[in-house]
């Protein structure tokens, strides 16, 4: 995985994202997008497992629907070809 292909990575996932985790998998997957689209799912699979919201009344109310249609919107995007991956041919 070269420099481009890193910082295409991290601009999608975030910098947060771990560096030897994305090596792997880009070893694994051959691509960019694929790799992109694999730890997506993945996040949007660990949102859904969990309660979409949780409401403790006049305390706190904590709701994941938004970033559920986010990941969502993230992925439908990277599966149509948007942004452009480095290797995109």
């Amino acid at each position: 995985m070269d420099t481009a292909v890193r910082a295409w990575l991290l601009a999608e996932l975030g910098t947060a994202t771990d560096l030897t985790d994305l090596e792997t998998r880009y070893t694994r997957l051959g691509g960019a997008r694929a790799v992109a689209l694999e730890i997506l799912r993945e996040r949007l699979a660990a949102l859904i497992a969990q309660p979409a919201s949780v409401n403790v009344s006049s305390v706190v109310s904590v709701s994941t629907a938004e970033n559920i249609k986010a990941y969502e919107r993230q992925i439908d995007r990277l599966e149509n070809g948007q942004p452009p991956a480095p290797g995109d041919e």
